[in-house]
């Protein structure tokens, strides 16, 4: 039986330096600290933020960390002055917290609280110390989620309690994949019902702005990949078309244009790549 006060000895994966594949080794974490959680992390998905990590293309990183932002799990155990989570309790850990006291939080035209990575490295815990080691060393953290890791240790603040019936191997993308795509389809692009939208790329995030695009009302929703094998998905969840631009002999947005008379209302990149950027763009 775990005790709260307890070390847990577990598996993670770990990058000890830039350009270094993960390896996986035995890491000691500790218990949560006043207004902390340890979470057990059931299930992880992968993000290309996590490649950037590796790459030490991430900015403001410190190695060895523990990579892994995506994820869901069990609430462990809790530190002193926890009240919205309890042990037992399923969540989601957000790579992206809101602390609900800082200036940002209290704002309402912010959703940038200044406790985040977007203003200074999550390296460390906000004590600036790591709960992590790993053969005598100190590893440090990642977005304080680093759900590469059997069990991680997280502010309160930086969990979502989800319902006791949510199955975590599904909701693991709710992490990030789905709220990027799908709230850049209804919060930052607010797509207009019986509009015309355009989304490179099927991943994660393609596919959850197809969902966010369908559900804002979208009239037509042309889906783009050179996998064709994402096409049926894409098209169950609400793409209109699907396209591969292999099979194509002109630029694709020439194609869209020929297609809709006059180009798209809306278009999504969910690549990241400089010539699908211009294409959407066009």
């Amino acid at each position: 039986t775990l005790c709260c006060f307890q070390v847990i000895r577990c598996r993670a994966a770990v990058a000890w330096a830039v350009g270094k594949s993960l390896s996986i080794e035995e890491v000691e974490v500790a218990p949560p600290k006043a207004g902390e959680v340890r979470v057990k992390i059931v299930s992880a998905g992968i993000c290309c933020t996590d490649t950037h990590v590796l790459g030490g293309l991430f900015p403001n990183i410190e190695f060895p960390i523990i990579p892994g932002h995506e994820g869901a799990g069990i609430v462990e155990s809790i530190g002193e002055g926890v009240t919205y989570v309890k042990p037992g309790d399923k969540v989601i850990p957000l790579c992206i917290p809101q602390c609900g006291e800082c200036s940002f939080c209290l704002n309402p035209d912010s959703n940038y609280c200044i406790k985040s990575h977007l203003s200074e490295p999550q390296n460390l815990m906000p004590d600036k110390t790591s709960r992590f080691t790993c053969k005598g060393k100190q590893i440090h953290h990642f977005l304080w989620t680093s759900t590469f890791s059997e069990y991680t240790v997280m502010p309160e603040y930086a969990v979502a309690r989800i319902d006791a019936a949510t199955p975590l191997e599904k909701v693991c993308v709710l992490g990030c994949a789905f709220p990027t795509g799908y709230g850049a389809a209804i919060n930052t692009a607010k797509v207009k019902p019986g509009s015309t939208c355009a989304v490179f790329g099927l991943g994660g995030v393609g596919l959850s702005v197809v969902i966010g695009c369908k559900v804002a009302g979208a009239s037509r929703i042309i889906a783009i990949d050179i996998n064709k094998d994402k096409f049926a998905k894409a098209k169950e969840l609400g793409a209109t078309d699907c396209i591969n631009p292999k099979d194509l002999t002109k630029p694709i947005q020439e194609v869209l244009t020929e297609m809709t008379g006059y180009g798209v209302d809306y278009s999504f990149e969910a690549i990241g790549n400089k010539d699908t950027l211009v294409g959407g763009l066009s």
